[in-house]
């Protein structure tokens, strides 16, 4: 059943570990496959992202054998062309990583999306790499968007790029050009927003023995040329992104809830959430690998956030604002209309259904709290971050709540309903895990 029914739930107790990093295990496949030789890839995420990147690696000749908890890659010294179109599915973060990398094969390839390439743009992307030295092309494939890349390697030199539209578009071409035939130079027309996943991918690359000299606080970046990938083996880290819909729903219930494998010296953006927590009122513990929470059921206090280095926490953070005594400012989110859905849009719809009092911004939200909120039918727009923060919303709306297409948190947190159970929260279906 794709849909999940969510009841009612006072009290949460127990601890579970949270979800392998999606961010991290593409990050670490798309390296592995640049290196010459067998990288172990331990603590892996398997969800329809990741799936999405397996199949575009492996399509330009890197071998995957997977086993449980535990990803062997074999890179290839020199990267082959598919036959077949290549099916990103719906992860912008594997097309926007993986066209820069098809660019260095010998021959076009064809990269398919499911998504809407006017949702999830890329023409900053392909105008770079034009002027690096790549021809990218954008096409329709029957019903899909596509992308053709001519292929012949990366040439380097000096591009622009925006840096408030995509953090994958610098990512993306992070990965590509250190095998470009001359030095790169990226400058940024504008700051660069969700910065911790930049710092994210330099950590990864430095971990394979790449080198980026970053300059003006990342608003420029040389990249040495004929650079060589050494293999490596890597462990994902737990991802706070997934983590925060388990925290703040143990914020907003009477709880005593553990999270185990989160570690918040790790260059995660999102880890942010304990603090906002910590601002609301909510008790809580970090410990070296793990994070407590104490929930007393009372209400929260409201915050002001500025969100432009952490967009998507918008849902949970407005999620939660329902249950603070007083109004919540949101703001600097105006990018998460570029998303899976029109996050602003579609988290605004949702809640209001539900009773809450929430005024939508261009760039933002406000969210008066503490009006009681009824269970009711929630579209999930098909937005895995959408339908757990509404899951989280009702565990304290009146009567029960339907989480319509609810499996569309198979993009980033298979288990997400399975865990929300283990704790105590009273739910009817959700098991979307393999």
């Amino acid at each position: 059943m794709a849909d999940v029914i969510v009841k009612k739930t006072e009290f949460l107790n127990g601890e579970v570990c949270a979800p392998p990093s999606k961010s991290y295990t593409q990050r670490m496949l798309i390296a592995s496959a640049l290196s010459n030789g067998n990288s172990k890839l331990s603590n892996p995420l398997l969800a329809e992202d990741t799936e999405a990147t397996l199949r575009a690696i492996t399509a330009f000749g890197s071998r995957v054998t997977q086993s449980e908890g535990c990803w062997t890659v074999t890179g290839v010294e020199s990267l082959t062309n598919s036959k077949e179109p290549i099916n990103c599915g719906e992860s912008g973060a594997t097309l926007r990583f993986m066209v820069p990398v098809a660019a260095l094969a010998p021959d076009p390839s064809l990269l398919l999306f499911n998504g809407s390439l006017q949702r999830r743009p890329i023409e900053p992307l392909v105008k770079s790499l034009y002027d690096l030295g790549s021809k990218v092309h954008l096409k329709k494939q029957g019903n899909k968007d596509a992308v053709l890349v001519e292929g012949g390697g990366i040439l380097g030199g000096q591009t622009s790029i925006p840096g408030n539209v995509s953090s994958q578009f610098i990512s993306g071409l992070l990965f590509a050009c250190p095998l470009a035939k001359v030095e790169t130079e990226i400058s940024l027309t504008t700051p660069l927003e969700s910065i911790d996943y930049v710092k994210m991918t330099l950590e990864v690359l430095e971990q394979f023995g790449i080198r980026i000299d970053v300059y003006d606080n990342f608003d420029r970046f040389v990249i040495p040329a004929n650079q060589t990938y050494k293999s490596t083996d890597s462990i994902v880290p737990g991802d706070f992104s997934s983590a925060a819909f388990l925290l703040a729903a143990a914020a907003i219930t009477t709880s005593a809830v553990k999270i185990n494998d989160l570690n918040y010296e790790s260059p995660q953006g999102d880890k942010a959430i304990l603090g906002i927590l910590s601002e609301m009122g909510v008790e809580g513990k970090v410990c070296d690998n793990s994070v407590e929470i104490n929930g007393t059921g009372n209400s929260l206090e409201p915050l002001i956030l500025d969100a432009k280095n952490i967009p998507d926490l918008v849902p949970i953070v407005a999620a939660l604002a329902c249950f603070a005594k007083g109004t919540t400012q949101i703001s600097g989110a105006q990018r998460l209309k570029l998303k899976e859905s029109d996050r602003l849009a579609a988290i605004h719809a949702e809640l209001k259904k539900m009773g809450a009092k929430v005024t939508l911004k261009p760039d933002g939200l406000i969210v008066e709290g503490e009006t009681p909120l009824r269970g009711t039918s929630i579209n999930s727009h098909n937005d895995h971050r959408i339908a757990m923060a509404c899951a989280v919303a009702a565990l304290r709306a009146e009567h029960q709540t339907t989480i319509l297409n609810a499996a569309s948190v198979r993009k980033s947190y298979p288990q997400f309903f399975n865990h929300l159970s283990s704790l105590g929260a009273e739910i009817v279906g959700g098991k979307f895990d393999r």
